[in-house]
């Protein structure tokens, strides 16, 4: 039921309209559409209702829809990204090879869903609302932008928002090592010796698997290289801007200090690029979340200071980022 007191405290109700399962209240706000009491509203009462406020003929409307869960969207995203991650994995050496393309897809939607299912086991646990994992295909070099859930609903502690925010990348760290293990073991076809290669940067836990698994090639598996994709998304998602990964963890830990860092890594990241030109990872990486830090991150309900081994959990997973960072991920080369 939507409680109408609740609305109450915020806005003037001078009417009330309910048409199926949508219901409309037009009113006059009491405090500023800006103020923390206006975002916190919306953010608890979208944990079961789609909701917006917006204008019609000068008077604002406040309008209710109970949210029904349709999973449609999410399989039939799950089903291009497994194609375009499988053609992709398939043209890795050059020639169609359906055999290396499904064993490429099954490793990257492997990592992928990892992370993803940890956030939503740990949003779950914590009674907090979220959606299935919603997969982006893309024609990159991955044949995916990745994966992203949505959550909603207050956040209830920064407890909750630490253990949210670690979940992902360390079950995705996990899943990328077994998969670099396993990539590092199997049979390499021969490479041409002309032709366009993708010289991949490797972070330091990547370069540590290849010597624990005995590897000493050029050329590696797509299986690795699936692994190789977890640790750069690792990386990525461990930036402490907005509302990555990274960000959730630093307000966790900083409180409302994490919006000066915010502010401040894009430009870090910018630095980085221009240092290491080769590829332009960072510096696109620099642009776009400089666009992130300009949302300022949700509070949570309860904003007490973290217990310190909630702490030394967030800087091991931040420590653990780094070891998944390289300072130039890929570059194009002609042959060997």
């Amino acid at each position: 039921m939507i409680d109408e007191k609740k609305i109450g405290e915020l806005f003037l109700i001078y009417q009330k309209e309910a048409r199926g399962d949508l219901v409309r209240f037009y009113v006059v706000p009491l405090v500023s559409l800006r103020s923390r009491e206006m975002t916190r509203f919306f953010q608890e009462i979208s944990a079961e209702y789609d909701v917006r406020l917006k204008t019609e003929h000068g008077e604002f409307v406040l309008e209710f829809k109970k949210r029904r869960e349709r999973y449609t969207l999410n399989i039939i995203l799950f089903i291009l990204t497994f194609l375009s991650v499988t053609f992709t994995g398939s043209m890795f050496y050059g020639n169609f090879d359906l055999k290396t393309g499904l064993q490429f897809a099954l490793a990257v939607m492997f990592v992928l869903g990892s992370h993803e299912l940890a956030h939503y086991l740990t949003s779950r646990r914590w009674g907090m609302k979220t959606s299935l994992p919603y997969f982006i295909p893309f024609p990159t070099i991955i044949g995916t932008l990745g994966a992203v859930i949505k959550q909603r609903g207050l956040i209830k502690s920064r407890k909750a928002l630490l253990e949210i925010g670690i979940s992902g990348p360390i079950a995705g760290v996990l899943a990328s090592v077994i998969v670099s293990y396993f990539g590092f073991k199997m049979r390499v076809p021969e490479m041409p010796a002309e032709g366009q290669v993708i010289v991949l940067g490797e972070p330091v836990l990547f370069r540590l698997i290849a010597e624990y698994a005995g590897y000493q090639g050029y050329f590696i598996h797509p299986v690795a290289f699936a692994g190789w994709v977890g640790m750069f998304i690792t990386a990525l998602n461990l930036i402490p801007v907005g509302q990555l990964d990274g960000g959730h963890v630093m307000r966790a830990i900083a409180g409302t200090k994490s919006e000066l860092v915010s502010r401040i890594f894009p430009f870090i990241l910018i630095s980085i690029g221009f240092i290491y030109r080769e590829s332009g990872v960072w510096l696109f990486w620099g642009l776009i979340t400089m666009f992130f830090s300009m949302q300022r991150h949700p509070d949570p309900e309860d904003d007490s200071k973290l217990p310190m081994r909630y702490v030394v959990a967030g800087i091991t997973t931040f420590l653990i980022g780094l070891l998944c960072f390289t300072p130039t991920p890929f570059r194009f080369s002609k042959g060997l």
